[in-house]
């Protein structure tokens, strides 16, 4: 969906999900749809659950679940791969978030979720990053497998076309912004990557 060059993608994250039924279907978003409004929206009207990665352009929230106890927590999953030249493990706790105990700046969140990645690729150093997100599922509806399996998911979707159109072909960057341009660049760029 072309995104008008006055607004930006969390505009249009409603009209994709307006039409189907989403009743108890679980939805995972970039970080950049992590937005109250759109989330009340999807729990409240299309009674959908959510899984939100929450980055640092979400302060409170981010601060919050970053500074729960995830010391104390054990590893509930875990799961390694190698692939692209690089051998990856990812490793998942989660904390259920009681309203009364425990209060995360974001609606209807019900659990808390850590997922610590560390890859290294060939000739290079390790790294290390946890990232942060929150769901609208309790820990009896989907487990640690299950949400580290849904975060994944999406990170593939990611990888294979957003990543791509983004970095590879700097569609961010791109200067063509008049006409049916732009529709036709990604377009190209799309066809690149994914021939006929």
């Amino acid at each position: 969906m072309e995104v008008g060059a006055k607004t930006n993608e969390t505009t249009h994250f409603r009209l994709p999900l307006a039409l189907p039924d989403l009743t108890g279907t679980g939805v995972a978003f970039d970080a950049l749809h992590s937005v109250k409004a759109n989330i009340s929206w999807l729990v409240e009207t299309k009674k959908a659950h959510y899984i939100a990665v929450i980055k640092t352009n979400q302060p409170t929230a981010h601060t919050q679940l970053a500074a729960l106890p995830w010391q104390s927590i054990a590893v509930q999953h875990t799961a390694s791969g190698t692939g692209h030249g690089r051998r990856e493990s990812r490793s998942i706790k989660t904390c259920d978030i009681a309203d009364e105990l425990v209060r995360i700046a974001f609606p209807h969140a019900r659990l808390a979720i850590r997922v610590h990645r560390r890859r290294k690729q060939t000739d290079r150093r390790e790294t290390r990053e946890s990232v942060y997100a929150v769901t609208s599922l309790d820990a009896y509806q989907a487990g640690p497998a299950d949400l580290a399996a849904a975060i994944r998911g999406h990170w593939a979707v990611e990888s294979s076309s957003h990543h791509i159109r983004d970095v590879t072909f700097a569609e961010d960057a791109s200067t063509v912004h008049t006409g049916t341009a732009p529709r036709a660049m990604a377009t190209l760029a799309l066809f690149q990557h994914y021939p006929l």
